[in-house]
């Protein structure tokens, strides 16, 4: 389960900025996860949880924003949106094909905060 290393990079970033703003405590962090970034958020709750223990997030609540998949179109410009289970991308707008993602495949810290 991938998700026990990406909990603990988190937690050495979470703590870098921590130190960088005097911060002694970590009281929410909030990430976005992408529904094609390979993230399963019910296991990274469950990774965070424990490894949280004995850090400046050991209080924490982690809030997380499930990003569905943005594309923009190249034909028409403009951006569609689509749900993980779909398995055939076409512009909702003008029908093309031709499309670029532009959101839903990254893992993101978004906000920390913190005392």
């Amino acid at each position: 389960m991938h998700e026990y290393s990406i909990v603990q990079s988190m937690l050495d970033l979470i703590e870098e900025n921590a130190k960088k703003h005097n911060a002694t405590k970590v009281e929410r962090v909030v990430v976005k996860i992408g529904v094609m970034s390979g993230v399963e958020a019910h296991l990274l709750k469950i990774a965070f949880d424990t490894f949280k223990e004995g850090t400046l997030c050991s209080d924490a609540e982690l809030e997380m924003i499930i990003q569905p998949i943005i594309a923009k179109c190249r034909i028409c410009k403009k951006k569609s949106r689509f749900e993980k289970n779909e398995i055939f991308y076409e512009c909702k707008h003008c029908g093309d094909v031709d499309l670029d993602i532009v959101d839903g495949e990254d893992m993101i810290l978004m906000r920390l905060d913190m005392k």
